[in-house]
């Protein structure tokens, strides 16, 4: 069942009568146009809890040989060194 519900929304004057005019323009009503509005702000928000960050990874065994017992301290050192080098 679906039913309809009146209630107070406090806006500051200017959104306001810039809704009015976008409603007047669009030759719909306020009622719709905030409808519409929060339907598709609700709707972004739904995509937004969608987002799935895509699998990164690359094939590999992990680390290199040389690194796969290093701290992170020569690991750094050695992209810095390399990076000099070039």
């Amino acid at each position: 069942m679906v039913s309809n519900m009146k209630t107070t929304v406090d806006l500051p004057e200017s959104l306001l009568r810039e809704a009015q005019r976008a409603a007047h323009e669009d030759k719909t009503t306020l009622k719709a146009l905030l409808e519409a509005g929060l339907r598709a702000r609700l709707a972004q928000r739904k995509e937004a809890e969608k987002f799935v960050l895509r699998d990164g990874s690359v094939a590999g065994k992990g680390r290199q040989k040389e690194f796969r017992n290093a701290g992170w301290e020569i690991i750094r050192d050695t992209i810095y060194e390399s990076g000099r080098a070039a």
